[in-house]
């Protein structure tokens, strides 16, 4: 989806010019890949622009850089004001955050010990990720031939930017086959998550999610609000190692994420779940999500940061 320029970013402790928000070519992080980033949203609420669960994201991107062993330069709180500064600054109701950290020009090679940590905060108009259609009616989904990551071999909890090319290696391949996204599998053939989204499956009317600790998954803050909202409305839910065949014998199945939020799936590999339409446990907790997120439930207002 093309991004709509604003008009300031904030980079290091002040805010620049949309245009002015460079790097240069030598960027370690653009050879090496080593950086965390985070995905969040604003909503527009009654009360203004509200960023959901910006507390939770900005611990995220702390603990991922902590396993990247990369020393931040600003403290939670720094960064908590800093993304409401900036979606305040560029006048939105509401919009997609990206906050970056990632190493700098100075240092090249594969030590990274001596690189300075940048970091970076930007604010755009954001809509359906995969599209108002993909959220009323559901996606097409293919398994990918591209196994997740194991957590062996790189560190999964952490949100880092070069795990991403695992990631695009799957979108592009489902997406050049005419489907909507791809589902990544362990290479033990276990469902792991969805190219930037965590998934719930519906079977014999339990909600049912992959354990991320052992299928290399991040642990979604999309997928922890879906969790508590279905079980206050009464669903259980478990997590549960599956394979593709559970989703070819669901009931219903969505994937979740702060860029996706609550997307329907509708088939996977051709082959359709349910009845190929969103059903009743994925609208009721789409409803409410949509709700929360906009400031209508006071049950999660918690959950909600107001920008002004």
């Amino acid at each position: 989806m093309p991004i709509t320029p604003t008009t300031k970013i904030w980079m290091d402790g002040e805010l620049v010019d949309w245009d002015k928000a460079t790097v240069h070519v030598l960027t370690h992080s653009l050879h090496y890949g080593m950086g965390v980033f985070e995905g969040i949203r604003a909503y527009a609420t009654a009360n203004g622009p509200a960023v959901f669960r910006l507390r939770d994201h900005t611990r995220r991107l702390f603990r991922g850089a902590r396993i990247l062993q990369m020393d931040m330069p600003y403290s939670q709180d720094e960064i908590f004001d800093a993304v409401k500064l900036t979606v305040r600054e560029n006048g939105l109701d509401s919009c997609y955050i990206r906050p970056l950290a990632y190493l700098g020009y100075g240092e090249m090679g594969l030590n990274p010990i001596d690189c300075e940590v940048r970091v970076a905060i930007a604010v755009w108009p954001w809509g359906a990720y995969l599209g108002d259609e993909a959220i009323s009616h559901g996606i097409r989904l293919k398994v990918s031939s591209w196994a997740r990551h194991d957590p062996r071999a790189v560190p999964t909890a952490a949100k880092g930017t070069g795990m991403y090319v695992n990631s695009c290696l799957a979108k592009v391949e489902a997406m050049r086959a005419g489907y909507d996204e791809a589902l990544m599998c362990t290479t033990s053939g276990l469902i792991s998550e969805g190219t930037g989204e965590n998934i719930f499956v519906v079977r014999d009317g339990r909600l049912y999610t992959p354990p991320a600790s052992s299928v290399g998954a991040l642990e979604g803050i999309t997928a922890d609000s879906v969790a508590t909202i279905a079980r206050d409305l009464g669903h259980a839910v478990t997590e549960r190692e599956m394979r593709r065949t559970d989703l070819y014998m669901a009931e219903e199945a969505f994937l979740t994420g702060t860029a996706a939020e609550i997307v329907p799936i509708g088939s996977v590999d051709d082959r359709l779940v349910g009845t190929g339409e969103p059903g009743p446990i994925t609208r009721e907790i789409q409803e409410m999500y949509f709700a929360t997120v906009r400031g209508n439930v006071d049950r999660y207002k918690d959950w909600l940061d107001y920008v002004t």
